[in-house]
Formats: structure tokens, C-alpha cells, sequence
């Protein structure tokens, strides 16, 4: 009987420990290429380290001076701000056309076809590179470019209008280029958490004479909260970490005036002087922004989404034992 079972537990496999061998390159290149460098940044942010000519200067400790420096004799609030306008101009409308898309395309009553071309189509930008989108806006909107000379010979302006000289424009063709490359992406996020949406909640709302507007603020928009919160979100974090468009397309210096330089364009001055000490200061303060944000949006629009759905599910229920909704 011992002879038995001892054979038994010889011919037993554990499994266990292949699963700690697939994750194993997931975090070791954690490890090597994400720890590593985030702490790295973290410890020469306390360290005076540049280059002056040939000669090396540190790294020497220097504690939380370069913080200081940083927050009271640099420009970075300027730069954080410059940041925050380029991202909002070119998320509002990417948001607002993506939902109406989404509505559009996934209303049963209009059924649209073909939605598997439109959803290739919306998406190509997205593939396209920034650094080529960049040299073609610059192409198009330089001073002798194809869009001035048309504006000229139909006579709408009498002379070349200077877009990469003019603030606004600036900004307005970086968040141009910002919305066209991202907004095929949201469409399609969008559309698929309208489809997980159960049907049987709009089918409830109609029979109980709910307008189109009610069932979107009332039905919609609450159960689609959580991606709408991943894409606000990520959204926020790509906004922070701006940096293709406006480098390549203001040739690094953030013209006119540095009014279009961003906190990466500005983190990568550092990073270009050799001033490694500043520029794990704005790193870090990066992250730490982005961490905050980004837990002030989750919490807020979390909480406001599990009332909203409580209230639907209530209703719901009401609903199906002979209720009304009451819109």
C-alpha cells in the first residue's frame, strides 16, 4: 500500500511552477526597462550633473535644489500650461465627434452597413507615424505652401497667411493633428462599450416613451462611464507626455515665442544639454502630476458612474414588475 501511493505522487505532475515561468519575461522586462530606469530617474534628480564644454561636471548631491530651481526659476508652469491647452483643444472635439459616431453606427433603427470599412477607415491615421503627419502639415501650411497659395488665388487673403508664426494656428494644427490620429481609436472604444450595453435597458426606456436625449444622459452615458474613464484618462497621459507633433513640426523650439513648447519638448532640452540632474526633476514631476490626475479622474468619475447605475438598475427593476421609469 505505501509502495502504491509513494508511485502515486511519483506520477502526480505540479503545473504550479510553469505558470511562474511564462510570466517570468514579462517581469523581467519590467524590471530592466521600466523599475530600473523610473527609480533610476528618481535618484539622479538629487544630483548636480552636467557638461560644460568637454569637462563633466558631478553628478555631485545636491539634495532638493534642482526641485527648487526647477519650480521657481524655470519656465515649467509656462510649459505645463502650453501642454494642457494643446491636449483640451484637441480632445473636445475628438471626444464629441467620436461619441456621435459611435451613436450613429451602432443605432439598431439606422443600421447602418458596412461598418467594418468605416471602422478600417477612421483607424488608418492612427497607423500613420506623427513624425510623417508633422512634415506633411508642414508642408501643406508653410508660408509658400499648398494651402496659402489656394487661399491667395481665390482671392480669400491677399497675401500668404504665416501659420507656424501665428499662435492660434499653431496650436490649433497641433491639435488638429492630435485629433485626426486619435479620434478612429476612441470612435471604435466607443462603439464597442455601446454594444456590451444590455439592449433590453433601451428597449425598457422607449416602451416608456423616453426621448432619444433621456436615453443617452439617463441609459448611455452612465453605463458607458468606464470607457469613457479609460479614454479620458489615457487621453490625459498621451496630452502630458505630448511630444512628436509640435518637435517635429516647430523644429524643437516650440515657436512662435515657445508658446507651443510642451514638458517633454522641455524635459528633452535638459536631456539634449546633457543636464541629467534637471531633467529627472521634470521627469518625476511628470509622474507625479500624471499619477494625480489620473486618480482624480477614476475616483470622481467612478463614483458618480456606480450611483448612475444603481438608479438604472432601479428603475429597471421597477420596470419590469409594472413600473415606469418616469422620464
Amino acid at each position: 500500500m505505501k509502495t502504491q501511493t509513494s508511485y502515486k505522487r511519483r506520477r502526480s505532475v505540479s503545473y504550479a511552477k510553469w505558470g511562474y515561468f511564462f510570466i517570468a519575461p514579462f517581469f523581467i522586462i519590467y524590471f530592466t526597462f521600466q523599475l530600473i530606469p523610473l527609480l533610476s530617474t528618481f535618484y539622479n534628480s538629487f544630483f548636480e550633473s552636467y557638461r560644460v564644454g568637454l569637462t563633466q561636471v558631478g553628478p555631485n548631491f545636491v539634495g532638493f535644489q534642482n526641485y527648487v530651481q526647477i519650480l521657481t526659476e524655470s519656465e515649467l508652469p509656462r510649459f505645463a500650461a502650453n501642454t494642457f491647452i494643446l491636449w483640451i483643444i484637441g480632445f473636445i472635439p475628438q471626444i464629441l465627434v467620436a461619441m456621435a459616431l459611435a451613436l450613429i453606427f451602432t443605432s439598431y433603427r439606422l443600421n447602418i452597413k458596412g461598418q467594418g470599412i468605416f471602422k478600417t477607415v477612421i483607424y488608418m491615421p492612427n497607423l500613420i507615424m506623427a513624425s510623417a503627419f508633422s512634415m506633411l502639415f508642414f508642408a501643406l501650411f508653410s508660408d509658400q505652401g499648398p494651402v496659402n497659395i489656394l487661399l491667395v488665388s481665390t482671392g480669400i487673403i491677399d497675401e500668404p497667411f504665416r501659420f507656424l508664426s501665428n499662435t492660434n494656428a499653431t496650436r490649433g494644427l497641433i491639435a488638429s493633428m492630435n485629433y485626426l490620429m486619435w479620434f478612429g481609436n476612441t470612435t471604435i472604444l466607443l462603439m464597442a462599450g455601446i454594444m456590451g450595453i444590455d439592449q433590453n435597458l433601451f428597449e425598457a426606456a422607449e416602451v416608456d416613451g423616453a426621448s432619444s436625449v433621456n436615453v443617452f444622459f439617463r441609459v448611455t452615458l452612465p453605463l458607458l462611464a468606464p470607457i469613457l474613464i479609460y479614454v479620458l484618462i489615457t487621453s490625459m497621459i498621451g496630452g502630458i507626455q505630448m511630444f512628436d507633433v509640435p518637435q517635429i513640426l516647430t523644429n524643437g523650439n516650440g515657436n512662435p515665442d515657445r508658446t507651443s513648447m510642451t514638458m517633454i519638448m522641455y524635459l528633452n532640452k535638459h536631456l539634449a544639454s546633457k543636464n541629467y540632474g534637471l531633467a529627472g526633476v521634470v521627469s518625476v514631476l511628470i509622474f507625479i502630476v500624471t499619477g494625480i490626475f489620473s486618480v482624480f479622474v477614476y475616483r470622481s468619475l467612478t463614483k458618480s458612474s456606480r450611483e448612475e447605475k444603481k438608479i438604472i438598475n432601479k428603475k429597471y427593476k421597477v420596470k419590469r414588475k409594472g413600473g415606469s421609469y418616469g422620464y
